[in-house]
């Protein structure tokens, strides 16, 4: 059910927006975006229709209609996915005060007791605290990672949806796969051995004290005779997460990461789907990143992230 439309005000060094909030995100029209940005209202827009153009966002459930009327007709409105993509493109340091004032509010908001449950509250906790960790990353990033990473944030917010559905039990959660075979250390060596061609730094995959056998031995650990970790896609989440956080090679470990995640869900026979790739180059990078970039206390967070991917 739509929630009711609250107004609630932004102030900056002079400049005093209106802002709605409603469906648990805030809104801007395109003119707000405009004097928030301190760009033309006519390249605001048009960043906004490529944005729903290239298939970043999806315009239908982004946008919505004022309950104002500006001229005798009421504009559109643009949640905050769209709002921080705007953001990202146009390179606005109020763009990015604006972005962490919506987070606190949204998150005020939660903690007051307004969600709808507390599966959903769970859920946009994470949203919000996987933004916060897209922010330390903004001086670093590139435009393009910027937006492949907001678009995975964008996409892990779908689970929301998926909740609704399960609570009416019109969808079946998804336990995962289920497979007693295990990837092998030397087959993982000769793997990376490969990777080391065209590579001048001669430090590029040296493994530090046996880090990667380590952490196969970790996936595959059990307690009580079961599997810690019983499905092989919160394997592949783990494998992926801790051959980045670990850094158990000298040098290229974002990069071996990338390649033996992809290594690891072939292995297994998830790594396509309906004839497509999962997780496709753009989406493993931002993943990726956003795993390189976090505290170790948002482990369960980005292991989540991932495999919200591999599962749905």
């Amino acid at each position: 059910m739509e929630e009711e439309n609250k107004l609630i005000s932004f102030e900056n060094e002079g400049l005093k927006l209106e802002v709605s909030m409603k469906d648990e995100t805030v809104w801007l029209t395109s003119n707000q975006m405009s004097n928030l940005f301190g760009k033309n209202q006519n390249t605001i827009n048009e960043h906004i229709n490529n944005i729903f153009k290239e298939g970043e966002l999806d315009e239908k459930t982004s946008t919505g209609i004022s309950g104002k009327s500006t001229g005798g007709r009421k504009p559109k409105i643009y949640n905050l996915d769209v709002i921080i993509s705007v953001g990202y493109r146009v390179k606005s340091k109020n763009g990015i005060i604006f972005r962490k004032w919506a987070n606190k509010v949204l998150k005020d908001y939660l903690i007051q007791g307004y969600a709808i449950n507390q599966k959903r509250l769970e859920y946009l906790e994470k949203t919000i605290k996987l933004i916060d960790i897209a922010n330390r990353m903004d001086e670093r990033l590139e435009a393009s990672d910027a937006k492949e990473v907001l678009k995975v944030i964008g996409k892990y917010t779908k689970a929301l949806d998926l909740l609704d559905d399960y609570d009416h039990r019109t969808v079946k959660k998804i336990k995962g796969n289920i497979d007693d075979r295990k990837i092998e250390y030397d087959e993982c060596l000769n793997i990376i051995n490969t990777l080391r061609f065209n590579e001048e730094s001669k430090l590029f995959a040296v493994e530090r004290d046996m880090g990667l056998k380590s952490i196969i031995g970790n996936i595959y650990q059990t307690f009580g005779k079961e599997d810690l970790y019983k499905s092989v896609e919160e394997k592949a989440a783990n494998f992926l997460y801790l051959i980045v956080k670990n850094h158990v090679f000298v040098d290229g470990n974002k990069r071996i990461a990338a390649t033996m995640f992809i290594y690891f869900l072939n292995f297994y026979s998830i790594l396509y789907k309906d004839g497509r790739q999962v997780i496709d180059n753009n989406t493993l990078t931002a993943l990726t990143l956003l795993i390189a970039e976090s505290n170790p206390k948002e482990k369960e967070i980005l292991v989540d992230l991932v495999t919200n991917f591999l599962s749905n």
